[in-house]
């Protein structure tokens, strides 16, 4: 029997809404908001980006989850996958008893009609729904509607004969999610590109060829199966994960852009490519509003709070890093003292984190200074709850009294 999908809640919203607000919600926080996103405490000043933290798509899923472990208390609830990139998040849903398939130990009864499956913000490949629909299990489809609308593009590029050149990280939950559904399509194909280098590669291919051996070993992982670079390079359809830095994308556009006009003419650049802005709002607002912090306040250095495989809250600490020390942190535990901090360096590998939080993290020494008044930057990735930044702010104010 086919399955059961909720894509609009489950009309528990009011009755959920005491439990998210216990877990997440943040009266510092709020306060913070409410005195011009302003705190001054002794010697500290914190200043707190004016978007930040939790946003619609992210508010969304985790309300929906919450929605469905309500709605079916007898019943086996699951996630694909983490619900959002924030470790605090998903360990509230694991205590209120919601089973993650991706745990790799996860004991589970076969899926079938009395299991419930929550489909996460990032959404699930095109394989991975219809093996849930075959199998008759009831679905809460949390995908974020900005995830949905680079679907459509991607849908589009297909039927029409367009590569997908996907700017993301091709190990991500939401890059999957978004390559497979050009493959919806009898001739529908993707190339995933992490960042300018590799669409560096793609450009100079497209202009004069290359060794075909070269390029397909490049991109032996982020290419869809039968992928030839002589024949599919030339017609691109531009897309992105949509918790990339903005900035970045459209430079990769129009790197490829000008290398079609190099290559075929700008007369025939609409046969050879297209693209469209699919960029998150939230994501943008987030990195605006911290690209302005840094730039008209006078900070002594920015905390940037949020899971370290959460794209988007890496996205804001390399904005950041660029104008003044930065410090990407778990949460109030990563400020260990006035002499260390842990944190994830914004430099390194982007991909395939480990999922031990010690080893990711490294040891600052002297990161805050000991006397005098001190102003510190704070934002927060979409998936990061209030009260973690909550957290953080007290942790720095206990600090700053020592």
């Amino acid at each position: 029997m086919p399955s059961v999908i909720f894509r609009k809640g489950l009309d528990l919203k009011q009755a959920v809404a005491p439990a998210l607000a216990e877990d997440y919600d943040s009266v510092i926080v709020n306060e913070i908001i409410s005195h011009g996103f302003q705190r001054t405490r002794g010697r500290l000043t914190v200043r707190l980006a004016k978007e930040f933290g939790f946003c619609y798509g992210v508010d969304r899923a985790v309300d929906y989850a919450y929605q469905t472990r309500m709605r079916f208390p007898k019943r086996t609830v699951y996630l694909t996958g983490e619900i959002i990139h924030n470790p605090h998040v998903n360990d509230k849903l694991r205590t209120a008893g919601i089973r993650f398939l991706s745990d790799p130990h996860e004991p589970r009864e076969p899926l079938g009609p009395e299991a419930v499956i929550i489909i996460p913000a990032f959404g699930v490949t095109v394989d991975e729904l219809a093996k849930y629909d075959q199998l008759g299990c009831t679905l809460m489809d949390t995908t974020c509607g900005s995830v949905l609308n680079v679907w459509k593009n991607v849908e589009r590029y297909a039927k029409d004969g367009f590569t997908a050149l996907i700017h993301g990280k091709v190990h991500h939950e939401e890059t999957q999610a978004t390559a497979s559904q050009s493959l919806k399509y009898p001739n529908g194909r993707f190339l995933v590109v992490l960042d300018r280098d590799q669409t560096q590669l793609v450009c100079d291919y497209v202009r004069s060829g290359g060794s075909r051996h070269k390029f397909l070993e490049k991109f032996k992982h982020a290419a869809s199966k039968g992928f030839d670079p002589d024949q599919h390079l030339e017609r691109i359809g531009l897309a992105n994960q949509t918790t990339m830095l903005m900035s970045e994308s459209l430079e990769i556009g129009e790197m490829c852009r000008q290398a079609m006009i190099d290559r075929y003419g700008e007369a025939e650049l609409d046969f050879h490519y297209r693209a469209f802005d699919t960029i998150c709002s939230a994501t943008q607002d987030r990195q605006d509003a911290v690209q302005n912090l840094v730039g008209s306040e006078r900070l002594d250095l920015m905390i940037v709070v949020g899971g370290y495989n959460s794209s988007n809250t890496r996205n804001l600490a390399r904005i950041c890093t660029a104008k003044l020390p930065t410090y990407h942190i778990a949460d109030a535990e990563s400020l260990a003292s006035l002499a260390e901090i842990h944190h994830r360096p914004i430099s390194g590998p982007l991909s395939n984190l480990s999922q031990s939080r010690n080893k990711q993290e490294v040891t600052a020494k002297e990161w805050l200074p000991l006397t005098g008044e001190v102003s510190i930057g704070v934002t927060a990735g979409a998936s990061t709850p209030n009260n973690i930044i909550g957290q953080v702010v007290l942790r720095l104010e206990q600090l700053t009294r020592i």
